[in-house]
């Protein structure tokens, strides 16, 4: 049966990135892309196209009949270069079948009231789990202009639809010719029930990213053949893997930089021979800062402020509780840069620059 499943979301959002791409192509000179910042609604698809300087960046994708949350899918460079993996939405060959569950940028966490919105997927992974899924429920702002602002209400519920948080989340959408900015912001509320996010090493702010931005590793893995079919035995291969993690504090590489604090961490590796960076910004007045980033070698790329127990092996752990009617908010950036390993001061100034309120 997941196998069939799985062929069924190819085969209705295969192509995803492709159409993007032809959308921006089709729209170029359009008076809608007069802003350097565009966000185009397409209802048909239950998506909104953002597009910068008239290039695609990335859709925000709400539909409720596969997604289990709306997330940003997929991301593109300044250069047009993809940086998320494709699986399960839009399968490239080459590319791993795990986590069905990774898809492009999400928000969202483990274990909150016993309700598991992490691993919540099409194919379910423990039949005596319990999955919640995110709904999109209504935009609030739409804006095009020196930025794009996307303002959207959304509704965390559990697996017999009882309403656990109220979501609002406002991205700000901007770069220049070599840089892609994602400026985060939700603000969680619990209206009906006192919720408990149960420390979970699965959290929260995640991105995949696409296969040379992984980690070269030794361990076997099977990956997607050029029928887009799931090899049968699996191989060690490292052939275009490129993948370079390196944090605030100094720490390179993998397994070094995973679980560790940190208030930003930087993903580095080469896409069709042009050098692409993805860094992650974490704000100081976030929750539990600097934060555990779950930052591993198959290619996810995430930070967690609401897990601790794990990354320490117990030394600490962090349950955190909102009583009915109390927000929290967390706040979160994205830089993608290419045609340049940017310096540590670099990304240092960026960091100071979203966390006094800039976005570029």
């Amino acid at each position: 049966m997941s196998t069939l499943i799985l062929r069924f979301i190819f085969l209705t959002l295969a192509g995803l990135s492709i159409l993007s791409c032809q959308r921006s192509k089709e729209n170029d000179g359009d008076e809608n892309l007069s802003d350097y910042v565009s966000i185009v609604e397409n209802d048909s698809l239950n998506r909104l196209d953002v597009f910068i300087d008239k290039k695609f960046f990335t859709s925000y994708l709400y539909t409720d009949s596969i997604l289990r949350k709306p997330v940003l899918f997929p991301l593109h460079t300044a250069s047009n270069e993809r940086i998320t993996r494709g699986y399960p939405f839009a399968p490239n060959a080459g590319e791993r079948t795990d986590h069905p569950h990774h898809y492009g940028l999400w928000f969202n966490h483990g274990d909150v009231n016993g309700i598991d919105f992490w691993n919540s997927s099409v194919v379910s992974r423990n039949s005596k789990a319990r999955y919640g899924r995110i709904n999109h429920v209504k935009f609030l702002k739409i804006e095009s202009g020196e930025t794009g602002t996307l303002e959207v209400e959304k509704e965390w519920r559990s697996e017999a639809n009882q309403l656990i948080l109220a979501e609002r989340t406002k991205y700000v959408f901007g770069g220049d010719d070599k840089v892609r900015i994602i400026a985060h912001t939700s603000t969680l509320t619990a209206p009906e029930v006192d919720v408990l996010f149960k420390d979970s090493k699965e959290g929260m702010f995640a991105l995949r990213v696409r296969r040379e931005l992984e980690i070269p590793s030794d361990e076997p893995t099977k990956f997607l053949d050029s029928n887009l079919v799931a090899a049968d035995s699996a191989v060690v291969d490292k052939q275009g893997v490129s993948g370079h993690y390196r944090n605030s504090n100094g720490l390179k590489g993998y397994p070094n930089v995973w679980g560790q604090r940190a208030k930003w961490m930087q993903l580095s590796g080469i896409i069709d021979n042009d050098s692409v960076s993805v860094c992650i910004f974490d704000h100081p007045r976030n929750v539990n800062h600097p934060p555990h980033w779950m930052a591993r070698d198959y290619g996810l790329y995430g930070v967690n402020p609401l897990g601790s127990n794990m990354y320490t092996e117990g030394k600490e752990q962090l349950n955190f509780a909102l009583k009915k009617g109390d927000s929290v908010t967390f706040k979160h950036q994205v830089v993608i840069v290419n045609g340049m390993n940017p310096s540590l001061a670099k990304i240092e100034s960026w960091y100071n620059n979203f966390i006094t309120g800039e976005t570029n």
